[in-house]
């Protein structure tokens, strides 16, 4: 008997994202985009993370920002702690000289 794999194709895995948007945006805001919260960053940008979504979560998410107007000016994925290289793993490359 085999074993199902551990993310199947149907059910793709969560991952946590952070989008930075132009301007200041109001604390209103994060109701409706559905964040717990936005940040302002000192270069004017708002940071907002979007936590355990999978793809389509995140697609819905830039479409309501892209449906609202405010100017998108990156997203990236946050490594878990699982994406962290693990210190026995023969493939990691370190040099402790």
């Amino acid at each position: 008997m085999s074993n199902p794999p551990a993310n199947p194709p149907d059910r793709p895995e969560r991952q946590t994202y952070e989008i930075r948007l132009r301007g200041h945006l109001d604390p209103r805001w994060a109701t409706r985009l559905a964040v717990p919260n936005l940040t302002h960053e000192s270069d004017g940008t708002t940071t907002l993370r979007a936590a355990g979504v999978d793809q389509a979560a995140l697609h819905g998410l830039l479409q309501r920002v892209r449906d609202l107007g405010i100017a998108l000016v990156s997203v990236i994925r946050v490594p878990s702690a699982s994406d962290a290289p693990s210190n026995t793993d023969p493939t990691s490359q370190r040099n402790l000289k």
